[in-house]
């Protein structure tokens, strides 16, 4: 393990029992010994002797261990049916409230970014940031020509503290999946992987800029989900301006009761707009915790959502996309036989799995919370559950979809807040059934016809020269079909190395029975075939041990 890690995973540790986790270091095992010199730290003693709750303790951890650690808490604080009242609230800090590194060193980013003042791009600029997050915090500004809009600034340094992060989580994965007997089903190097592409987007933020566009072009014209616009002449790769929105945040319920918004609609609104996303565009926000959803009030009867924040967007490969349809479906029908048959095909579980026992195992978790709300329902059992059936049935995480599966329970977990009465089943299941019928219409056969319709055009006009060589090369008698491909050249390649080493087992025994021939006839003292007999022996098992 590289010193560097090995000095992060310490200082881990020392955060943890700093601010009085330390359940957490006996739990993890690594470096447990260690904490007894903590313990001896006269720093550590001191800075423990001011601590507050626990759940002010955790969320004043993660925000010191930095970025990769906040995202976590993140995440968790949008899961209230899984958390204690005290944790949610400070972990719900984290969203937008995290310590911001100074006004003037952001300005410096900026003007360091344009190649000018700020008073050249901007007739206003905040020096106080609105908000802020684990990667990057914003400041209100004005345009030259009055706009209001605001700057998203990318928090120095981020690059190499993730990067050094990620190297910890390499070096943990590595070791799990060396060591731990779960790791091929759950293939930890894999996850963090597909995590460290997600993260090191997050720090492009003229990526981010690309992403808003899609999503406003995505749902122009529709009544369900506002996305700001960007200017684009002032995008740099760490710095971000778009326009300014005024809603109320999607946590604010009081705020929004008050002014008597229609909460159950808001709350399907919010199911609507994530199957949208994911079946519809194939497009989707995958940050969604409430520090990034706002409610447009215009019409409190008719609320709409406003996004900001769009540095971890997901896409679905079309295979998996369908499946994921296909199976939401299925469980709608409640046609558990169809979900087990679905995870055989997909590869998710071994072809030899036994259908009718996942089937049973399926219907165990699902049908105790069918039309049942939110408010009736335990998703911490249902995991553990799920959890269990998937271990059972050596079903392999699929590190593509863990994106969409954090979108997914961060959707729910919003929607428990606005609504606890919502029924999911009954909201989402339109929407896929008319995705699927469109899919399958005529309207989508010509549509994809028509986009193919270049492509078909150009085979359709080498067809000719294509067939008029194809026939005179079959009149000279030079026809043949090139079969050949990269597979059955290793094949031979394979068959003749091996013939190789056969030949070379053929010799050496040659030389050994002529040894012990010549040893036969010549009696003992005959020293050429020993000499024979010892070179026929390492013959052999030179060749040998190469087969």
């Amino acid at each position: 393990m590289k010193l560097r890690v090995l000095a992060r995973l310490i200082q881990i540790q020392r955060v943890l029992l700093k601010h009085g986790l330390d359940d957490f270091v006996r739990a993890t095992h690594l470096y447990r010994p260690l904490r007894f010199a903590f313990f001896l730290s006269p720093g550590v003693w001191f800075e423990r002797s001011r601590l507050a709750n626990r759940g002010e303790r955790l969320r004043l951890a993660l925000q010191e261990l930095g970025p990769i650690f906040v995202k976590f808490g993140q995440a968790v604080s949008t899961r209230r049916d899984l958390l204690p009242a005290d944790i949610a609230n400070e972990l719900a800090k984290l969203q937008d409230r995290v310590p911001p590194f100074p006004g003037h060193i952001a300005r410096e980013i900026i003007e360091l970014a344009h190649g000018r003042p700020v008073t050249e791009t901007f007739a206003a600029f905040d020096e106080t940031p609105l908000a802020a997050a684990s990667i990057a915090q914003v400041h209100a500004a004005n345009l030259r020509d009055g706009t209001e809009v605001v700057v998203k600034v990318l928090r120095p340094g981020m690059t190499e503290v993730i990067k050094r992060d990620l190297e910890v989580l390499y070096a943990l994965a590595d070791l799990a999946q060396r060591y731990w007997t779960e790791s091929r089903r759950l293939r930890p190097l894999e996850i963090v992987a597909e995590y460290e592409k997600t993260i090191l987007d997050e720090l492009d933020l003229m990526r981010e800029a690309a992403n808003a566009s899609q999503l406003k072009r995505n749902f122009l014209g529709s009544d369900l989900l506002y996305v700001p616009e960007i200017h684009w002449d002032y995008c740099r790769i760490n710095v971000m301006v778009m326009e300014r929105i005024y809603g109320v945040p999607i946590s604010d319920m009081e705020r929004l009761r008050a002014v008597g918004t229609d909460i159950a609609q808001l709350a399907e609104n919010g199911v609507r707009i994530f199957f949208t996303q994911v079946f519809r565009h194939n497009f989707f926000h995958a940050d969604m915790h409430p520090g990034n959803i706002f409610v447009l009030l215009d019409d409190p009867r008719n609320p709409r959502y406003a996004a900001v924040d769009f540095g971890i967007v997901g896409t679905l490969d079309p295979r998996d996309q369908n499946y994921l349809a296909e199976n939401f479906l299925a469980v709608f029908d409640r046609d558990y036989r169809r979900v087990a048959l679905l995870h055989v095909e997909s590869g998710w579980v071994p072809p030899g799995t036994r259908v009718d026992e996942m089937e049973s195992a399926i219907r165990t978790v699902c049908e105790p919370i069918f039309d049942r709300p939110l408010e009736d329902i335990s998703f911490g059992q249902i995991l553990v559950r799920l959890f269990e059936i998937s271990r059972r049935f050596d079903m392999q995480v699929q590190p593509q979809l863990i994106l969409l599966q954090k979108t997914l329970l961060n959707v729910e977990g919003l929607g428990r807040d606005l609504y606890p009465q919502l029924d999911i089943w009954k909201t989402a299941s339109p929407i896929l059934r008319e995705w699927m019928r469109e899919r399958v219409g005529v309207r989508q056969v010509f549509r994809s016809l028509r986009t193919q319709m270049p492509e078909l055009l150009e085979t359709a006009r080498a067809l000719p020269s294509l067939l008029k060589a194809a026939v005179h090369r079959s009149q000279g008698g030079l026809f043949h079909m090139q079969v050949e491909s990269a597979a059955i050249e290793e094949i031979r390649t394979e068959l003749r190395k091996a013939s190789r080493r056969r030949d070379a087992v053929t010799v050496g025994a040659a030389i050994l029975l002529g040894g012990l021939v010549w040893l036969g006839v010549n009696g003992g003292g005959a020293w050429a075939g020993w000499v024979l007999t010892v070179a026929g022996m390492g013959w052999v098992v030179v060749a040998a041990r190469r087969a």
